[in-house]
């Protein structure tokens, strides 16, 4: 009875105390001046930003600013609970974190910390701007948790701290102003003319293990490192066609590497969303394979929470400030386990979007709020097992090893004349083999998940093995420093080597930035089409940056220093010596490049070899060369020698004049380029199909970059084009944009182009912009292509090739300039990506592979269905045309600013060269 009475005595206070603070909360409407989701009406950062600053007058609230945005504007985190809670944010802050990291943590001393803490629940929005559901629910959902009295948010703020942040102030000002220019409420549009986040605009929501943007650093440090929440929710959009939104749980296949209880909770919590929804009669709810995401992915705002044992949510709803038609789509109407309880056609309204939006933050919330000790134990839980594994011979299920143990069956069975096993579409009518074939391959040594990696500190690029720890450090995963030398394994490595061991809580993180990704033979039906992976594939880190290390098999031992949680590493710093004569730099280093541009820069000179060689950088002795290599050595860890005497055969090089093509609306890939060449300290200028089509460009460029997306095969508008169809009339933006407005044409562009290269410039196409050898008419041709009845090449089935964007290594020529610094064997990320056949002749002409595939097994991480038709295709060559260069590279060698092995095979184009 006390008890009882207690807690209705709490509530009571809890209450009073909020209606307090409601009435000195002004609501949307008397802030902006109308209501959060009214038809035609979206507000700005800079009006949000003001708003949140009124919210945290409230007692439930604490405002905190969790870093600057790429455009200098503050990201703020609004973090609502109790005005109890709140006065303890630093102490439930602390148990969240030891829960998760679960280290010299008993299960009784767990089980206390649990039943103290609170439920730690992340809700994002806005982080694809013009998605503006996601920005606008997140002001709604503050007012009413920070305003309302009821008994339900009275419970989940004394149950939970809730974390509400903008994922992308930037793109919010950008879309919401652009928006609302039009007075005449049927013109406004959300066609901006560029990305909405400074450089990469949609894919900011695929930098969440590499971290290369500021607010995806900002938003990490505050999940994988500060809170560390048991549930993070991730609001987006657009729903499947006839539904109104896609949630979890979500499609197979989910990641090997996961613990069982991720799965499982995300299937709990899933179904508290969709109860909520139709309690409300509120239709529309569609998950599993009702849509295509699912949880194999790493680099996601909600799906790299999965590899730190958090509960990862994502919806995507339709709607907008412009109403909608609902689609009829028949087959949607008739429940089932994907859509238990269907919508009909019918006019859409931004508000009922919100309110969806709302009711499911509160299905999220009440989830929370009733299971928080056992959120807070099952991460504790999750952490130790990852640790136990870490500690012992364990063995992760992959779809290789399956498929090793029924090989090993069939084999018998063809000897012996029995019956082969089931395949994968037996779907369940399996029957057992004996258990000496899962011995004979889980139980092999060699197939064990290592116990740690070691990143040895003497390799020819230590700074972006560096870089590489320091996307692991962002991610909250524990780190050693060795502090002195020390051996593993019969190997001696030197002090200042790296360690990361799998014996830490976020080990799922940890093994799938250094291992192979094994995606399985995903079809709809034997024999049918290929199912797309919802992004990747395949994307092991460790390889797309070249970093070199070593699997340890067991426990490493040494004198090692833990990197404090979240502490950011600084490559060595170095200092160089006096020279007479000159210096000497690797091109091995991808730090060697920021240091030639800054000497170039500085007036000082710099010299290459004409061919062949390693393609080392000389600089003449003098005081500018002198201060720029110290500040390189300083900074960026740039090895640097001495010479006692100037190479033969070297040219002098200089800076070209760099143009990157871009697109109205912006061109992600061309804006990861951009942000490559800021990144090292390369001149560059945007410009768009108009001024190519216009001619002269050898006037004012001397190297144009034409990134995937570009260049089209035909003029004809592909039904797939990720640009085509959101190109307005020039007539329909503001004069400053319309120069903008255009693409790329074979019979405007084209010819400029081939103008530009045979007076002597350098063109660098990646991807499907390689069309351009095409229309060149170079000797090559797609070497993925059969023969049709009609005795005419077509392209190759997916029922016999196929892969999604993965990790293929080729062979490489060191020796040719364009490849210098390079290793002979790397790996490529290649996504449906061109491969050539270069036809009889080629090479006469000039034309030179500088990538190839010499196997028919090159896939090293993720999926590649019927890769021996890659065997001796090409995946980039140079051609000369004219006085200039065509430079072809197949695969994405700048992939999201990740794929730092593959860098230099742009930055080798980008110098002029004069004996």
């Amino acid at each position: 009875m006390y008890n009882k009475f207690s807690k209705m005595f709490t509530l009571a206070l809890l209450c009073t105390a909020g209606l307090a603070s409601a009435q000195s909360i002004p609501s949307p409407k008397e802030h902006f001046g109308f209501n959060i989701g009214d038809d035609y009406k979206l507000t700005t950062y800079t009006q949000a930003e003001a708003y949140y600053k009124k919210l945290a007058a409230s007692p439930r609230t604490r405002l905190v600013d969790i870093g600057m945005t790429e455009e200098g504007r503050h990201q703020w985190m609004l973090i609502v609970s109790s005005p109890e809670n709140i006065k303890k944010l630093a102490e439930y802050k602390d148990i969240s974190r030891k829960l998760a990291h679960a280290e010299n943590l008993s299960p009784a001393e767990a089980k206390k910390l649990a039943a103290k803490g609170k439920a730690i629940v992340w809700i994002d929005g806005g982080l694809h701007a013009t998605e503006t559901v996601g920005a606008h629910q997140l002001i709604e959902t503050m007012y009413q948790l920070v305003t309302r009295t009821d008994e339900e948010t009275m419970t989940i703020l004394n149950n939970d701290i809730i974390l509400l942040a903008q994922a992308n102030p930037d793109g919010q000002e950008l879309v919401s102003n652009w928006y609302m220019r039009n007075a005449d409420t049927l013109k406004r549009k959300l066609d901006i003319p560029r990305v909405y986040e400074k450089y990469v605009g949609h894919d900011n929501n695929r930098d969440f293990y590499m971290m290369n943007m500021k607010e995806s650093q900002n938003i990490s440090n505050q999940l994988f490192v500060e809170w560390i929440p048991q549930i993070m929710y991730n609001h987006h959009q657009r729903g499947p066609e006839g539904s109104v939104l896609a949630g979890p749980p979500y499609r197979d296949p989910f990641n090997y590497v996961f613990d069982p209880l991720i799965v499982t909770s995300i299937d709990g919590v899933g179904a508290a969303m969709n109860n909520r929804l139709n309690t409300e009669n509120k239709p529309g709810y569609t998950q599993r394979n009702g849509s295509q995401f699912s949880t194999w992915w790493n680099g996601g705002l909600r799906t790299t929470p999965y590899f730190h044992n958090m509960v990862g949510l994502l919806t995507e709803i339709i709607g907008g400030p412009t109403p909608e038609d609902i689609a009829l789509v028949p087959d949607r109407l008739i429940p089932n386990g994907a859509t238990p309880n269907p919508v009909v056609p019918q006019k859409w309204h931004f508000r009922q979007s919100i309110d969806y939006s709302v009711s499911l933050n509160y299905g999220v919330l009440d989830y929370a709020s009733r299971n928080r000790s056992n959120l807070l134990y099952n991460i504790y839980q999750m952490g130790q097992n990852s640790i136990a594994r870490g500690h012992e011979d364990h063995w992760t299920f992959y779809p290789k090893y399956v498929q090793a143990i029924k090989d090993a069956y069939n084999k018998d069975k063809k000897d012996t004349g029995g019956e082969k096993s089931e395949g994968e579409f037996s779907f369940g009518s399996e029957s057992g083999i004996p258990a000496k074939y899962f011995d004979a391959v889980m139980k092999k040594p060699e197939l064990r998940d290592a116990r740690a990696y070691i990143i040895p500190a003497n390799q020819s690029d230590f700074p972006t093995a560096v870089r590489f720890i320091n996307s692991l450090i962002r991610s909250g995963i524990r780190v050693e420093k060795a502090t002195s030398t020390f051996t593993s394994e019969g190997k001696t490595y030197p002090g200042g080597s790296y360690v990361v061991s799998t014996a830490q809580a976020f080990r799922p993180h940890v093994i799938d930035m250094f291992e192979p990704q094994d995606h399985p033979n995903d079809f709809a039906y034997e024999g049918g089409p290929p199912i797309r992976p919802y992004d990747a594939a395949g994307w092991t880190l460790a390889f797309q940056m070249g970093v070199k290390f070593d699997r340890a098999m067991s426990e490493v031992t040494g004198d090692f220093k833990q990197v404090p949680y979240g502490e950011i590493q600084l490559a060595p710093k170095l200092s160089i010596a006096s020279a007479k004569t000159g210096y000497t730099i690797s091109p091995k280093q991808n730090n060697a490049f920021i240091a030639v541009n800054d000497l170039l820069k500085a007036g000082a000179e710099v010299y290459r070899p004409t061919t062949g060689t390693t393609g080392d950088f000389y600089v003449p002795a003098s005081a500018a060369a002198k201060t720029v290599l110290s500040k390189s050595a300083a900074d960026y860890g740039l090895m640097v020698s001495s010479a006692t005497s100037k190479p033969s055969g070297l040219t002098k090089i200089s800076p070209s004049r760099i143009a990157i093509v871009d697109v109205y609306g912006g061109s992600i890939p061309a804006g990861w380029v951009r942000w490559l060449m800021e990144q090292y300290h390369y001149g560059y200028t945007m410009i768009y199909p108009n001024e190519v089509d216009a001619g002269d460009l050898n006037k004012k460029f001397d190297a144009i970059i034409l990134v995937t997306g570009i260049v089209p095969m035909s003029d004809k508008p592909a039904a797939s084009s990720r640009y085509f169809d959101r190109m307005p009339k020039a007539e329909d933006v503001p004069a400053e944009f319309q120069p903008w407005v255009g693409k790329v044409s074979i019979a405007k562009s084209v010819p400029m182009l081939k103008k530009f290269l045979e007076a002597g410039g350098n063109i660098v196409t990646i991807g499907t912009s390689t069309n351009l050898a095409y229309h060149l008419g170079l000797p090559v041709k797609n070497q993925l292509v059969e023969a049709g009845k009609d005795g005419k090449d077509k392209p190759l089935p997916g029922t016999k090739y196929y892969i999604p964007g993965s990790l293929l290594t080729v062979s490489l020529d060191t020796k040719q300039p364009s490849n210098w610094g390079m290793t002979d064997q790397n790996d490529v990320l290649f996504d449906r990506s061109p491969v050539f056949k270069l036809e009889a002749g080629a090479e006469a002409k000039g034309i030179k592979p500088l990538a190839w595939f010499p196997t028919a097994t090159p896939l090293h991480s993720g999926w590649a269905w019927g890769q021996a038709y890659l065997k001796d295709g090409v995946a980039a060559f140079e051609a000369p045309v004219g006085k200039g260069k065509l430079y072809a590279f197949g695969p994405e060698i700048t992939f999201r600013g990740q794929s730092h092995s593959t860098f230099k095979m742009l930055f080798n184009e980008l110098y002029g060269q004069k004996k």
